[in-house]
């Protein structure tokens, strides 16, 4: 059960979506891998425990968590009924919208007044009352944005980014940033923990993964031409770094197995 909820006017500029999923893992302990994107995640959850592998051991996580970019997969593991409520937000706003430091961690844990959210949002899941908790989430956020300049360098830089889906030099996100190269990058790593080109790598694999997800059959040369990658031999160098697997194996394994796996994915996956 997946329900994704557009953001309001107010939050479209750092806010992808809103979004609740409900899962039964089973009585036995199950995995969910999860692949690197271009999104920085908030995520409550409730029901069974959630838990990852951290220095080897596997550590059970605090609602909420906060999922960073990802250099490579993670996997999370529960059992019997999960619910989740997330925030997908854009990298260079998240930490910005809630005065958290930067840091490069995938998946962490971080202390911060949205935590005291969980009791409520906990309630009203309880009930089933999705509509209701994903607007207690919203009015926290748009709290939250009223802060933020909407002519910031971070927003001029994230909204050339977007509009280029990544294809973009790092010099001419500076130029729309109105700013040199060297302020931004620092900027724009003390916000999201990245470089600009990191995440804009992210965001050309996303394309790329979400492409092949729904469309196994993509001629993949001309995916690495469309989205502006020296050739398809960089496309599948930079695939493999972000997934583990080359983009051809992950087109086979979703024409193959798509149907079977597509409860596995779509909480995770943008179109």
């Amino acid at each position: 059960m997946h329900q994704e909820f557009e953001p309001p006017e107010e939050l479209r500029d750092t806010i992808k979506c809103f979004w609740y999923d409900k899962k039964n893992y089973g009585a036995q302990q199950s995995s969910l891998e999860v692949l690197p994107d271009g999104y920085a995640e908030i995520i409550f959850h409730f029901g069974s425990p959630c838990s990852t592998i951290y220095n080897g051991t596997l550590q059970p996580l605090p609602s909420p968590f906060m999922m960073g970019l990802l250099n490579q997969p993670v996997t999370f593991y529960s059992t019997n009924f999960l619910e989740i409520i997330a925030i997908r937000c854009f990298p260079w706003t998240v930490f910005d919208l809630l005065n958290l430091p930067s840091g490069k961690d995938g998946v962490h844990i971080f202390e911060h007044p949205i935590a005291k959210l969980h009791t409520e949002l906990n309630n009203l899941i309880h009930v089933g009352n999705i509509t209701e908790a994903i607007a207690l989430v919203k009015q926290y956020f748009l709290n939250a944005r009223s802060h933020i300049a909407v002519d910031s360098m971070l927003y001029k830089a994230g909204v050339a980014m977007l509009k280029a889906n990544g294809s973009i030099p790092v010099s001419q996100v500076a130029a729309a940033a109105h700013a040199t190269v060297r302020t931004l990058e620092r900027n724009f790593k003390q916000s999201s923990g990245h470089t600009v080109k990191d995440v804009s790598a992210l965001m050309r694999f996303e394309q790329v993964r979400n492409q092949l997800w729904l469309t196994p059959d993509t001629n993949i040369a001309g995916l690495a031409h469309e989205l502006g990658y020296t050739d398809q031999p960089h496309l599948s160098r930079e695939f493999k770094r972000y997934s583990g697997t080359t983009p051809a194996a992950f087109a086979r394994k979703a024409k193959k197995a798509k149907q079977a796996a597509s409860s596995e994915f779509v909480a995770f996956i943008q179109a």
